[in-house]
C-alpha cells in the first residue's frame, strides 16, 4: 500500500508490532512478578498472560474484518483469468522466489529468535541474572530496538534492500559467538544490555526489511501465498526450534555449539543475500 519511495520504511513496521507484542508480554510479566510471589507466578499466575492472548485475538479478529483490500488484490481479482493462488503454481512458476524466500529467512528468523525470544532465558540460565532482572534487560532493549527498524526500513529506501541484508549476515557470522560468550560471565546488567542491544542492532539488518523484499519479488496475484508459505515453512524449521535446540545442547553440556548453529545459518542465508538481486530496483509490486 506503500509508495515506491517509502516501502522499506513502512514495511519495516511489520517486526516493530512483533517486538510491540514481546514487549507487551513483557511488560505484563514484569507487573505480575511485582505483584505475584513467585509461588502465586508457578502456581497460577502464568495463566494470566494466555488469557490475555486469547481476548486479544478476538479483538484482531474484528480489525481484520474492517481493513480495506489494497488495490494490487483488487486489480487482480478484477480479471477473469486470473491465476490461482495454489501451492503448486507457486512451485511451478516461482520456484527460485519461493526457495529464495526460504534462505532468506533461515539466518534471519534464527538470529531474531536467538537474540530476543531465548535471550531472556539466557540472561538467567547462563549470565546468572535473576528472572526479573532479565525481564527488564529485555523491555527496555526492544523498547529501543522498535525505533531501529524503522531507521534501517528508510535507510534501504535510499541505498537498496542488499546492504542492510549483507550488513545482518555479515555481522552476525562475526559477532553471535562473541556476544553470547560475553554475555556468559558478566556480573553487570549495564554490560549485559549493551551486550543485547549490539545483538539486536545487528538482527534489525534483517527485520526492518525482509517483509518488503519477499513482496517485491512475487506478482500480486499469488504474493501473499509467494511471502507466508515459504517463510513459515523456515521459520518453524529454524525460528520456531531455536529454543529447544539452545535449551538441548545446554542440557547435554554443550551450550556453545548453540552459537556455533546460529552463525552457521546466517552465514547460509549471507550466500543468499550476496547472489540475490536488488528487490527495490527489480520490484515486481510496481507491475500491479
Amino acid at each position: 500500500m506503500a509508495d515506491r519511495a517509502r516501502r522499506g520504511f513502512w514495511s519495516s513496521f511489520q517486526y516493530v508490532t512483533i517486538i510491540g507484542g514481546q514487549l507487551t508480554a513483557l511488560a505484563l510479566l514484569v507487573v505480575l512478578q511485582v505483584v505475584l510471589s513467585d509461588d502465586a507466578m508457578q502456581a497460577w499466575g502464568w495463566r494470566i498472560g494466555f488469557g490475555a492472548g486469547a481476548v486479544l485475538a478476538i479483538v484482531v479478529y474484528f480489525i481484520r474484518r474492517g481493513l480495506d483490500e489494497t488495490l494490487s488484490y483488487e486489480n487482480v481479482a478484477a480479471k477473469a483469468d486470473r491465476r490461482r493462488s495454489t501451492v503448486g503454481n507457486l512451485f511451478r512458476d516461482h520456484p527460485r522466489e519461493a526457495f529464495l524466500v526460504m534462505a532468506l529467512t533461515a539466518g534471519g528468523t534464527a538470529a531474531f529468535y536467538a537474540y530476543t525470544i531465548y535471550m531472556q532465558k539466557f540472561l538467567a540460565n547462563t549470565s546468572g541474572f535473576d528472572k526479573a532482572t532479565a525481564s527488564r534487560i529485555m523491555t527496555v532493549a526492544l523498547t529501543v530496538m522498535l525505533f531501529i527498524g524503522p531507521i534501517g526500513g528508510r535507510i534501504s529506501d535510499y541505498i537498496g534492500r542488499k546492504p542492510l541484508m549483507i550488513f545482518f549476515g555479515v555481522a552476525a557470522v562475526l559477532f553471535t559467538y562473541p556476544i553470547f560468550t560475553a554475555l556468559e560471565h558478566t556480573q553487570s546488567a549495564v554490560t549485559a544490555f549493551a551486550l543485547v542491544m549490539a545483538s539486536l542492532i545487528i538482527v534489525s539488518g534483517y527485520t526492518s526489511i525482509n517483509a518488503i523484499i519477499k513482496a517485491e519479488m512475487f506478482p500480486a496475484d499469488i504474493r501473499a501465498l509467494g511471502v507466508a508459505l515459504p517463510f513459515a515453512i523456515a521459520n518453524a524449521i529454524f525460528g520456531g526450534t531455536a529454543e529447544y535446540v539452545a535449551l538441548y545442547l545446554k542440557n547435554i553440556g554443550h551450550e556453545r555449539w548453540f552459537y556455533i548453529y546460529i552463525s552457521m545459518l546466517a552465514a547460509l542465508s549471507l550466500i543468499a543475500y550476496v547472489r540475490m538481486r536488488e528487490t527495490k530496483a527489480t520490484s515486481l509490486i510496481e507491475e500491479d
